[in-house]
């Protein structure tokens, strides 16, 4: 296993994009130690912002500067436990800065003057939270660590949890609505063992009990949800379905994202293991592994791409990943997760292109600063709920 120096020259030889692969597996294997892995978050969390200047990191003391950064970040530092998701494109959270992120864009920022930044309000991450609404019509509000129980489900550590009780063919079936606000998430472990992450903004329809031997059905009534389907064969070879406004999933045992909000006008299906087949409208298409069907609810045409899963899912293991996305788009994330809107002055500044992780820990003003010194926008200022970017 490497020692803490090798990790360190990994990592830099990482962000100056000149690693192999054969670096990244030393890594990630270094990682699967606990005290490694907070080593990791070390870096992250150290304070530390690789000058715009330096992204290409096109020479050898570029990177010798990067490398003594992140050596004396790590002085001082006390180590604690640290439990996190460690996937192979989950290095990626090292262009972090300070539990926010290290952001550039990908094109040339305006050489502007930075204007003072005006506060009014803190605006503070979201949580686990949800309301939950039995079969009865009862609404439970259920919050981090908050623990309920009633007969099938209940809720302690952040999830919901039903016990694996199948009805009969013949018995009434009752269903149970989970819905996530704005500024939420929440996790659902449905009576099948299918696993469900629901995203901001959501609302999730299932039943309270699936019926043995028939095809498991769910709805997504709005927002985004990750599944991580339980198998057929352990349900007597019943399917599994994800309906949804525009859109019919079926699955056999899979993993899969889906992402429906009402105030977009694309819904985005992405398969990460296994198969599903869609149904849009009058058409169907079978999904593969990393690839994605994009439907427009306007013109009720879709296409499908190859695209990076860890992109796509990291929101549900406690990232933002974005690769080349519009400033409109990344706000659109960032209102759900900490409850707020956004308003430009300059419409041209939604389609500046940033790429970068975000911590979904990270202080909104700790993500504003990055922005702002991208050079795109000279200053923000925040009154309660509203952003406003200039």
């Amino acid at each position: 296993m490497p020692n803490s120096e090798n990790i360190e020259i990994i990592i830099t030889k990482y962000l100056s994009k000149s690693s192999t692969e054969k670096d990244l597996d030393k890594l990630l294997d270094a990682l699967k130690d606990e005290s490694n892995k907070e080593l990791f978050k070390s870096y992250v969390k150290a304070n530390y912002i690789v000058d715009y200047c330096m992204k290409d990191f096109q020479t050898e003391k570029e990177k010798e500067k990067l490398l003594q950064l992140i050596k004396d970040s790590d002085k001082g530092l006390k180590r604690k436990k640290f439990v996190s998701f460690l996937k192979y494109a989950a290095v990626f959270i090292v262009f972090a800065s300070l539990g926010a992120y290290y952001l550039f864009n990908t094109s040339t920022p305006k050489n502007e003057p930075i204007e003072v930044v005006a506060t009014e309000h803190i605006i503070t991450p979201g949580t686990e939270k949800a309301i939950l609404t039995l079969e009865d019509g009862t609404d439970v509000v259920l919050q981090k660590d908050s623990i309920y129980a009633n007969g099938s489900v209940s809720s302690s550590k952040n999830k919901l949890v039903y016990t694996n009780n199948n009805i009969k063919p013949n018995a009434t079936i009752e269903y149970n609505y989970l819905t996530v606000p704005r500024g939420g998430q929440y996790f659902v472990k449905l009576s099948d063992g299918t696993e469900v992450w629901l995203n901001s903004e959501s609302q999730l329809k299932y039943p309270k009990h699936f019926t043995e031997g028939k095809t498991r059905k769910v709805e997504l009534v709005y927002g985004e949800a990750y599944f991580d389907v339980s198998p057929s064969t352990n349900h007597l070879g019943s399917k599994f379905k994800v309906l949804s406004k525009y859109q019919e999933v079926e699955v056999l045992g899979t993993e899969f994202n889906i992402k429906a909000y009402t105030n977009e006008d694309t819904v985005y299906t992405t398969l990460v293991e296994g198969k599903v087949a869609l149904t849009l409208n009058a058409n169907s298409d079978i999904l593969k592994p990393n690839e994605q069907i994009a439907f427009n609810v306007d013109t009720k045409s879709y296409s499908k791409d190859i695209v990076d899963v860890y992109d796509v899912t990291s929101w549900k293991n406690g990232v933002f990943s974005f690769k080349s996305k519009p400033l409109e788009e990344i706000t659109r994330v960032l209102s759900r997760w900490y409850n707020v809107d956004f308003e430009f002055t300059n419409e041209n500044v939604k389609n500046a292109k940033f790429m970068g992780v975000i911590s979904k820990d990270s202080p909104l003003e700790d993500i504003l600063l990055s922005i702002k010194n991208s050079g795109f926008i000279t200053s923000y200022k925040i009154n309660n709920t509203s952003v406003i970017l200039n």
